[in-house]
């Protein structure tokens, strides 16, 4: 029986989502489980051909290279760029669907992690043409109204275009913030579909928008939220 559970474990093969790195004790935890682990390349968003998005070139093989070269690391999976038109509609049904928003919302203001992995908070926030400090700039974000102001891609493509005041920045760093979130499930989806990949995550806030996301559009995917001692 335990010949037979290890060889199952061997054929497992997961993406992890949404980040192009994770923890140190996330990845040994992966490897316990899974046969290969894979990683997507930083997402860098191109919203218009004027602006987006930056991209870190760092990898998680970098300090694993022995990993890499014996295949328990898989990595390059490219999810920068502009999105395409399905990708565009995809985005929009998460950034619609009150359901989604409202978790995505909670999250902001529960979850640390998620919190940070939007917003730099640790110094001056640059809203508009305005430096605010982090935790001014945070207040102004969790307000309730924005849990449900209506925001489309298009929305943000056109934000990134203009000269902004205060009040137009903190829209433009929340619809952002919701469209990068969405943007890298949307990546999760497709990269677990075309590899034959599990979606597994140790972020309960994206987990949760995944499945939220995979129940209204009625999608079949394996996706796991792996769940550590101390986190």
């Amino acid at each position: 029986m335990p010949e037979k559970r290890d060889r199952q474990n061997t054929e497992r093969r997961a993406l992890y989502y949404p980040f192009h790195l994770c923890p140190e004790r996330t990845l040994q935890r992966l490897l316990s489980e899974y046969s290969s682990v894979h990683f997507r390349d930083y997402m860098a968003l191109q919203l218009t051909s004027m602006s987006g998005t930056t991209a870190y070139m760092d990898r998680m093989g970098d300090l694993h290279s022995e990993l890499v070269r014996s295949g328990r690391i898989i990595q390059g999976y490219s999810v920068s760029g502009p999105l395409d038109m399905d990708a565009i509609a995809a985005v929009d049904r998460d950034l619609a669907d009150e359901s989604w928003r409202a978790r995505f919302h909670r999250g902001l203001m529960e979850d640390r992690r998620f919190q940070r992995g939007l917003f730099d908070l640790s110094h001056g926030m640059r809203i508009g043409t305005t430096t605010v400090p982090g935790p001014a700039a945070l207040l102004r974000l969790l307000e309730e109204s924005r849990k449900l102001r209506h925001c489309t891609v298009q929305d943000l493509q056109r934000m990134s275009k203009g000269r902004l005041s205060l009040e137009e920045g903190y829209d433009y760093e929340y619809a952002l913030a919701l469209v990068k979130t969405a943007a890298a499930l949307v990546y999760t989806l497709r990269l677990c579909g075309r590899h034959g990949l599990e979606a597994v995550t140790d972020s309960a806030v994206h987990f949760q928008l995944l499945e939220r996301t995979c129940s209204r559009d009625k999608v079949t995917l394996s996706n796991q939220c792996i769940v550590l001692e101390d986190s």
